[in-house]
């Protein structure tokens, strides 16, 4: 079990199509993205929410198709911030389809959870969350329409939850990579996961190339 931390009250500041100028993630940023749906060809991104680990949760609302975003494209592509990611795949991959951005350098907790907690099948993030920093996530708002002109205080908040915890998640998966030896590893899959959402994107979703 890791280090118990008291559930965050957010901070939470929406911006409409874009990020304002000069804010400061620091050195690592938790990031998630919100869309329609799981088919980047069909179901638009939505919202993205970034959070410095500091409690402040910064969401990008993207409307009407307009993805001009220089403020955010720069954070996600500036080679000197961690980007921070729960099931990094999809959210990579939705990035560059909708953004033009190639994500780099990555941290994906789930491969992390699934590298280092392998006596559990339990990966997804409310349950990462409930085990290592003793946080209870709401999926609530999950399935909500993410597409509406005017997001509710209940989409917001469960946004903000997603990004939120993600700093403290991924320490604690450090301590347990490092004590099984599998902290290189895991960077090796990090760094392949730009090239998994482009196999995504070229068709190859479900086959793995690898097999006999």
């Amino acid at each position: 079990m890791g280090k118990k931390v008291a559930a965050i009250k957010p901070d939470i500041h929406l911006h409409k199509g874009d990020l304002p100028a000069g804010l400061d993630f620091g050195d690592a940023v938790a990031v998630d993205c919100e869309a329609m749906g799981l088919n980047n060809a069909r179901d638009r991104l939505c919202v993205v929410q970034l959070s410095a680990g500091d409690g402040v949760c910064h969401l990008v609302q993207l409307t009407g198709g307009e993805y001009d975003a220089p403020n955010l494209k720069a954070v996600m592509s500036d080679p000197k911030i961690t980007k921070i990611f729960h099931y990094a795949r999809f959210d990579v991959g939705i990035l560059k389809y909708y953004l033009g951005v190639d994500c780099a350098p990555v941290y994906c907790t789930k491969i992390a959870s699934r590298l280092a907690r392998t006596y559990t099948d339990r990966h997804g993030l409310k349950d990462v969350c409930r085990e290592l920093v003793g946080v209870e996530l709401s999926k609530e708002q999950q399935s909500s329409d993410w597409g509406a002109v005017e997001l509710s205080d209940s989409q917001l908040s469960y946004a903000a939850s997603d990004v939120l915890y993600l700093h403290k998640v991924r320490d604690e998966l450090e301590i347990i990579l490092a004590r099984e030896g599998r902290t290189e590893l895991a960077q090796k899959c990090f760094d392949f996961l730009s090239t998994r959402a482009a196999l995504d994107a070229e068709g190859w979703p479900d086959l793995d190339i690898f097999s006999h």
